[in-house]
């Protein structure tokens, strides 16, 4: 991997206020933390428009926040097709996002399209659950699971990359 080629990784769920931005700040999180942000590109998007230019979720960003991840200045945004060009990895935060996506894709993107806790190394489930409609528990599970996820994510990239 050269200097200047830089790892794209987009997340995506549903709204884009709860689960998909969580990921975004905690995988920005990791990354920084590890001191490759200049070999990434990171962002999140959801599938449906029902939040385009709106902020997280309070009770997201309350339960972030606990953990010291900032996300206030995150705003929605849908994913376009342009997306799976301009992304390595795509990746859903559950069955119901990620066959959208599947559908959306042009048949000529060969970037990675898949679920994000696939990459987890402390959960056997395999979608993130949506918290909205719960209560802020299911916010603090989804930070929890974010957090394996992201770790794990960022091993597998460095490997393939040679990263580290």
């Amino acid at each position: 991997m050269t200097k200047t080629e830089k790892v794209s990784v987009l997340f995506c769920c549903m709204g884009n206020i709860c689960r998909s931005p969580t990921a975004e700040i905690v995988f920005r999180h990791f990354v920084e933390k590890a001191g490759l942000q200049d070999h990434f590109i990171i962002d999140s998007a959801g599938t449906h428009d029902y939040h385009i230019g709106d902020a997280p979720d309070k009770r997201s960003q309350h339960a972030a926040k606990q953990r010291g991840y900032d996300m206030s200045s995150l705003r929605g945004r849908k994913v376009d097709l342009n997306d799976f060009t301009r992304f390595d990895y795509v990746l859903a935060m559950d069955e119901a996002n990620l066959s959208i996506l599947q559908r959306l894709r042009p048949h000529n993107a060969h970037n990675h399209l898949g679920l994000f806790l696939d990459f987890a190394t402390r959960y056997d489930e395999r979608e993130v659950p949506d918290p909205y409609y719960g209560g802020n528990d299911g916010f603090e599970r989804v930070v929890n699971m974010v957090e394996d996820a992201a770790e794990g994510l960022l091993n597998h990239i460095c490997k393939e990359k040679n990263l580290v």
